[in-house]
């Protein structure tokens, strides 16, 4: 139990951060961690270490929010995050918000698919390896959604405030 509690501490704001790109509701993603939890701690046992634990935890926290959300049609949000573009100046601020908001909009009009695979990817730092435990996508189509999700980002932010600031430094 104590070694179960050591793995609670870990992993929570992983699984809390999962939980808030699927349901981008604070509550509801304190709920998903619980139920992500109990669902390990009764299938411990089904955990044979030939991936990470982290890889094999996220996985049933990634079925779990799938199963959750099928019924619903969310619009998908990068659960806060920030954009990483360094602002020095007030203006560089207001640019860093505005292609921050520019860029979460054209994330949430890729495929699903594409989204998942940058998410974990880029978001999360999760290798083309464990990204494949997860979803079950084999690795190579894994690149491939993320090579795709990322041509149809730099498509989608031409001629946007996004572009002109990343011309510009």
């Amino acid at each position: 139990m104590e070694l179960f509690k050591e793995l609670i501490i870990r992993y929570q704001n992983l699984l809390y951060s999962i939980g808030m790109r699927f349901f981008r509701n604070v509550h509801e993603s304190e709920d998903f961690v619980q139920d992500v939890l109990i669902k390990a701690y009764e299938n411990l046992k089904s955990y044979r270490g030939r991936g990470s634990f982290r890889a094999w935890l996220t996985r049933i926290a990634y079925n779990l929010g799938i199963d959750r959300t099928r019924a619903r049609t969310v619009e998908d949000d990068i659960s806060g995050r920030e954009i990483p573009v360094p602002a020095l100046t007030p203006e560089e601020g207001h640019i860093r918000s505005e292609v921050s908001d520019v860029l979460r909009g054209a994330i949430n009009r890729l495929p699903e698919k594409y989204r998942i695979c940058l998410d974990f990817f880029f978001f999360w730092g999760l290798s083309y390896n464990e990204i494949s435990d997860i979803t079950g996508f084999p690795v190579n189509t894994i690149k491939s959604h993320v090579l795709r999700a990322k041509q149809a980002l730099r498509d989608c932010l031409r001629g946007t405030v996004a572009e002109r600031y990343y011309e510009v430094r």
